[in-house]
């Protein structure tokens, strides 16, 4: 259905669009792999291996909500997740440190694949459990997008590297997930402003923020 203004919507959130992010995102780092990683990741408290470590945990974690024959509408699936240090992050997936930054991209592009592969294969009717709500496979692989894109933004500040992702697949991100964002401003910018990252004109930033997973309509 067009927008008000004529315009038609950006198209839906595909598996495509996961593997898209998650190869322009280990380029950058691969960009990087002398860089210290020990450093703060932008504006988070963890460092920037463990924010690598966190978002390759996020996707491995969306595969595994949409993963089962009957998948859960009231949990997550009961892996063991677990904090290496307190007040780092509580993951199932950590990488080997004796691999070192290549080996911890390597990580986080398998567990993108996992997603990727995930989304392809599984039918929209489907629909598992998150905390922002029972989302159907759009809206995991919407949610991966979003992770990796604002996750490479904190790890590019940290790091060192540039970092600006594709116009069309922010739109189509911030689409499905944030329908409450403003529609006439630069994507980029505004998925920064979305997740409490930045400011947009006239707009500060959130101090808190959600996306909302369920299927619309």
């Amino acid at each position: 259905m067009p927008h008000l203004d004529g315009s038609s919507p950006p198209d839906p959130v595909t598996a495509d669009d996961v593997a898209e992010a998650v190869r322009l995102g280990t380029a950058a780092l691969r960009g990087a792999l002398d860089a210290d990683w020990s450093v703060p990741a932008g504006p988070l408290t963890w460092d920037c291996w463990e924010t690598a470590e966190h978002l390759a945990d996020d996707l491995f974690a969306y595969a595994a909500q949409l993963g089962p024959g009957q998948p859960p509408r009231d949990r997550e699936v009961p892996f063991v997740w677990r904090r290496d240090r307190p007040g780092g992050p509580a993951n199932v997936i950590f990488a080997e440190r004796a691999a070192g930054p290549a080996g911890l991209v390597q990580v986080l592009e398998a567990c993108g694949a996992m997603l990727a592969a995930v989304v392809r294969t599984t039918g929209p009717e489907v629909r598992a459990h998150h905390g922002f709500g029972a989302a159907d496979p759009e809206g995991f692989a919407a949610m991966g997008v979003v992770e990796t894109l604002v996750h490479l933004d904190d790890l590019a500040r940290g790091l060192g590297v540039a970092w600006e992702p594709p116009a069309e697949l922010c739109a189509r991100a911030l689409h499905r997930l944030f329908p409450d964002a403003p529609a006439d401003t630069d994507r980029w910018p505004t998925l920064l402003w979305a997740t409490g990252r930045a400011d947009l004109p006239g707009r500060p930033r959130p101090t808190t923020w959600r996306w909302y997973g369920e299927p619309r309509g």
